[in-house]
């Protein structure tokens, strides 16, 4: 029995020996792993030959009608038009100037004011990209009681108080471009067109909150009336 256990101990020693005696040795041969730990896996990387596609290349090509996040393309009819502020532009453009239009800056400050007609379009724009990107935190009221509220993110900004009713419209755009806190920012992901969507759509959540019956056009509110004596 021991002698059987001892020759057991022995060959296992000897097989350790073998497996571990010669690391850190250069050898042309790859070494006997057990457990990899992910170091080589079966995937293709950056500009190596790949003999799964017909090409040979590993580095496929973008699909065909693609644009890169966060990039526009040269001399696309929609981004080189007369009219680089039509909201109904579907491509819109990413950050590319100076300008308020750009920056929500006049000069050194904040500015008021959205730099295109806010139509009904543009409102509806703004509530579908506010619903995708801004909900989730600030609620679909804005009132910061998004689904993240629940699982413990705090400080998210209630856009119906005083300090986000009175902060200008050009914050706000900068706001959505570059973050603030623990709030990401969507500068490359949100067309310009798009962030001043959202600002336009959030300055209509706060009107729905706090509106007055003089906040309503002279013949709406007549017609509104007369339907309600």
């Amino acid at each position: 029995m021991i002698k059987n256990f001892l020759i057991v101990t022995g060959l296992l020693c000897i097989v350790a020996i073998a497996v571990l005696g010669f690391q850190g040795e250069r050898r042309s041969a790859p070494p006997i792993e057990f457990f990899s730990d992910m170091k080589r896996q079966s995937k293709i990387k950056y500009q190596r030959p790949s003999d799964f596609f017909a090409d040979g290349r590993g580095a496929r090509p973008p699909v065909d009608g693609t644009i890169p996040m966060g990039y526009d393309i040269p001399g696309h009819p929609f981004q080189n038009s007369e009219t680089p502020n039509d909201i109904r532009s579907p491509l819109g453009e990413f950050t590319a100037g100076t300008d308020y239009y750009n920056t929500g800056k006049m000069r050194a400050r904040w500015g008021t004011g959205i730099p295109m007609p806010a139509t009904t379009e543009l409102i509806e724009r703004g509530q579908k990209v506010y619903t995708i990107y801004c909900s989730a935190c600030h609620g679909a009221t804005g009132q910061g009681n998004g689904i993240t509220s629940k699982y413990g993110l705090l400080g998210i900004a209630n856009y119906h108080q005083d300090k986000y009713r009175q902060m200008a419209d050009g914050q706000i755009f900068n706001t959505i471009t570059n973050g603030y806190n623990s709030m990401m920012p969507y500068g490359d992901k949100v067309t310009v067109k798009d962030r001043w969507a959202v600002v336009a759509y959030i300055r209509a959540l706060q009107k729905s909150q706090y509106a007055k019956l003089s906040d309503v056009p002279e013949d709406q509110r007549k017609a509104l009336e007369a339907s309600n004596p």
